[in-house]
């Protein structure tokens, strides 16, 4: 338990086939306008891929201001035209003071590199913030390769509670203009935004603008040159549980046919019931100065809507939630998106591939080193293996493809601790994946070069055939189908190998039982 204590309060820190598809390309000018239901797109060429279209902070839901907060999207629709030449808004989160962080007990003894914080800059996003956040983001190259193009739909992590689709390591120009592919990237409201708690509103709101934001990729993509019939979800930490969170929510209409979830799984990070949210929102209004649990719901709600942003983001940080020992925003336990118990739900039909770092603790040793190896070690097993192992497992059991693996990528450029070594910790997989590793002052080594473009090309492979797309790529390199008894979890980036290395279940999954987590359904 206190692993997954650990895990709630520091994960802040930081079915159609090719052969169908004609492979005739579109004709197409770089950034040309695209007609869409938010308005006329005007794009531009990337400013890494020159030949791929790039078109930035598209809204595809109404500001959730006003009114709006606290409530459901709402689609947006406008006839104007839309200059995409930039990023929208973060959507509202905690900021750090740099100067006001307390270094921990034993960070010294960390041997933490002055590169680190290259790699830790490609992570962040510290631009400018508001509500008026719900934009996505697509990149196409419509005038090469299939004409209808395999769709990728990228959803960022950051504990539910930080991050955007802005985040430099995540930007998709390298894998649309390497894998034939459109890539898409979207925000989702955070914290108390997202996640409220609010008696007077709906729960899982960043939930539901996730599901609002692919209807609108449904609705939309064909003008870039993707085919909507073959749309694959993917997302890390937190996104990669919002990934399986929707997979479930949504599996009587999914519109996605292949759900990629890395390090994050539904319920993986604990189950949150309303009475937890319900105190973590009192706490908070009651430190805005808009009453308790004893006040009339719809007084305390009205009054918060009346507060700014940063009022309320300050009420978070006076009530204690979000930070050591606080309280942590999550979806919530409502029996119609987020359930308690998924052994017996049936997800969406298509394909899953889920995974998880070697080393997820590497990250977050930096912000409690004084920890000793056997917690780690655990928080490991309870917050990312056996979720990972239990959901691969219930995946195969349902009769979906299915893939599993574990990432061992350790890499000069990425490391961020050298006593002991980070290794693959949490997140270090995707400057890999998009190609976005910092190139000063260490430079990629070939192995880290052919790990990426095996990533990409798998994730892209999946992407283009959810059912057999990863049985041959590569080369005609396999990665079989995950079976909970056979040697078959693909250990990517293991030692020195720069393709599919495949090794039993059981080799990771037996502690699984010990923790409280059995990985059979």
């Amino acid at each position: 338990m206190r692993a997954q204590n650990t895990i709630i309060n520091v994960l802040g820190i930081v079915a159609s086939t090719p052969s169908f598809i004609a492979a005739t390309p579109l004709a197409w000018t770089v950034g040309q306008p695209v007609q869409t239901t938010s308005g006329l797109v005007q794009g531009h060429a990337a400013s890494g891929a020159v030949q791929v279209s790039e078109y930035l902070g598209i809204p595809y839901a109404q500001p959730p201001i006003g009114a709006l907060r606290f409530q459901p999207p709402v689609k947006f629709t406008g006839s104007s035209t839309i200059n995409g030449s930039s990023f929208g808004h973060q959507c509202m989160q905690p900021t750090i003071n740099a100067s006001s962080i307390m270094v921990p007990n034993g960070f010294a003894n960390l041997g933490v590199p002055n590169s680190a914080a290259s790699v830790l800059s490609v992570l962040a996003d510290t631009g400018s913030q508001s509500e008026d956040c719900l934009t996505l983001n697509v990149w196409t190259k419509p005038q090469e390769g299939e004409s209808k193009k395999a769709v990728l739909v990228w959803i960022h992590g950051g504990a539910f509670t930080t991050g955007s689709s802005r985040v430099p390591a995540n930007n998709g120009q390298f894998m649309t203009d390497q894998d034939d592919v459109v890539l898409v990237s979207m925000n989702y409201r955070l914290n108390i935004f997202g996640f409220p708690g609010n008696p007077n509103s709906a729960p899982n709101l960043g939930l539901l603008d996730f599901r609002m934001g692919v209807q609108w990729v449904r609705d939309n993509i064909e003008n870039f040159g993707g085919d909507v019939n073959r749309i694959t979800l993917f997302g890390q930490s937190a996104g990669g549980s919002l990934v399986d969170y929707y997979s479930y929510a949504f599996a009587s209409d999914p519109i996605a046919n292949g759900f990629i979830a890395m390090s994050g799984t539904a319920n993986g990070f604990g189950i949150f019931t309303n009475q937890t949210v319900n105190a973590k929102w009192f706490n908070i209004t009651s430190a805005v100065g808009c009453g308790n649990s004893q006040t009339d719901p719809t007084a305390v709600n009205n009054c918060m809507l009346s507060k700014t942003p940063a009022e309320i983001l300050n009420g978070v940080a006076a009530s204690g939630t979000g930070t050591p020992g606080g309280t942590f925003f999550a979806p919530v336990v409502d029996d119609t998106l987020v359930f308690a118990d998924y052994s017996m739900r049936t997800s969406a039909t298509g394909g899953y591939v889920v995974g998880n770092d070697d080393n997820e603790a590497g990250l977050f040793k930096l912000g409690a080193p004084e920890l000793d190896d056997a917690f780690w070690t655990g928080f490991n097993l309870i917050g990312f293996e056996c979720p990972a192992a239990r959901r691969a497992t219930r995946a195969v059991a349902a009769g979906h493809p299915t893939w599993r693996y574990r990432y061992f990528g350790n890499f000069s450029n990425l490391v961020i601790t050298t006593t002991p070594q980070s290794g693959a910790w949490h997140t270090s997989e995707l400057p890999v994946l998009f190609d976005t590793s910092p190139q000063s002052p260490i430079v990629s080594t070939p192995q880290q070069i052919e790990v990426g473009r095996y990533l990409r090309g798998a994730w892209a492979a999946f992407a283009k055939n959810t059912t057999s797309g990863l049985l041959q790529f590569n080369g005609n390199q396999s990665w079989p189908n995950y079976q909970v008894d056979s040697s078959n979890v693909n250990r990517i980036g293991f030692q020195d190998q720069t393709a599919t290395d495949l090794a039993p279940g059981v080799a990771f999954d037996a502690p699984c039982v010990l923790v409280g987590i059995p990985v059979l359904p």
